[in-house]
């Protein structure tokens, strides 16, 4: 099956289809059978899946997988570069126009929020900072630590600080340095209106929702599941490459634990625990965005749709309009 031979609005506009969810939810497995199905293309919409040297440890797709159908923008770029939102959809937009040249229909799948809402609504037009201000709230950062670098940033921008977790040093970092930069905040420049969506695309969300209590249970497993299948030897030759600690991919879920396992630092099980604790939490805060962000989009269970006539069932349903 062709883009041409679907449902969706053909003419001025092509079809992408978006699949979000919290992280074990069984998106990408999703994402992998529609695209079998309709002759799709998976491009990937999760931050930490973008990079190289994270295969196990964010549960890329396998090699059997991207046999089964093309998978873009996986492992793309090194650990030690920064992935922004805007340099993703930039990719993302060029894959999709790829795709629609191709004949086949582009399948976005993530649990990245940002990324998603940057496709679908554009972004708010911030200018890039100058590096040595980049480099000057990095050194801030690590000089006084992120709660100090967050009472700071509550005096020149309380939106933002209001909103950012004490310890989450990235986001803190990027609104310092935009302030630094530009004497406005962030949260000043968010609220301006955003780069207009492409008008040429129809996007179709859907999210992936199992019941809390499976998705829970299925992040615990996964975690079990990269252990065994070599997930400690990736974090050590991730740290064999000596990266600075407040990198994005230095902070993907499961690398602290694992990094303080090999420096002696955590016994294995502790790290365990505390990696699928990290996990359960951020899938409920995923799950939190979902509703507030995309509440009016579609929702599956794919445990309600593994037969394969419930999910010929679904596929006519949703690409008909009808879920």
């Amino acid at each position: 099956m062709t883009v041409a031979d679907s449902s969706f609005p053909q003419g001025d506009t092509k079809p992408v289809l978006v699949i979000g969810g919290p992280t074990a939810s069984g998106k990408s497995g999703l994402a992998l059978a529609l695209a079998r199905h309709a002759n799709g293309v998976v491009i990937n919409a999760d931050s930490m899946q973008v990079y190289r040297e994270l295969h196990l440890i964010t549960a890329r797709p396998s090699a059997a997988d991207e046999a089964a159908a093309p998978h873009r923008l996986y492992g793309i770029v090194p650990a030690a570069e920064r992935m922004s939102a805007a340099r993703w959809r930039e990719l993302a937009l060029a894959e999709i126009d790829q795709a629609h040249g191709d004949g086949r229909l582009p399948i976005v799948v993530g649990g990245t929020g940002l990324y998603l809402r940057a496709l679908m609504q554009g972004l708010s037009d911030i200018p890039d900072t100058p590096p040595e201000i980049r480099t000057a709230a990095m050194e801030l950062q690590a000089d006084i630590g992120s709660p100090a670098l967050h009472a700071r940033l509550a005096v020149v921008d309380p939106a933002t600080a209001a909103r950012l977790h004490p310890t989450d040093s990235q986001r803190l970092i990027r609104a310092w340095e935009v302030w630094q930069a530009t004497g406005r905040s962030i949260s000043d420049w968010q609220a301006a209106p955003p780069e207009a969506a492409p008008n040429h695309l129809h996007f179709r969300p859907l999210v992936v929702e199992p019941p809390r209590d499976r998705l829970y249970a299925q992040c615990d497993a996964r975690f079990v599941t990269m252990l065994q299948q070599g997930a400690l030897a990736e974090a050590e030759a991730l740290d064999r490459l000596g990266l600075d600690p407040t990198l994005p991919a230095m902070k993907a879920l499961g690398v602290p634990e694992l990094r303080a396992v090999l420096h002696g630092q955590m016994d294995l099980p502790t790290a365990t625990a505390r990696a699928q604790q990290m996990t359960r939490n951020y899938a409920k805060r995923q799950l939190t965005w979902f509703r507030n962000q995309m509440g009016a989009a579609p929702r599956v269970d794919p445990l309600n749709i593994s037969q394969e006539s419930a999910f010929k069932k679904f596929y006519d349903r949703f690409m008909s309009g009808m879920t």
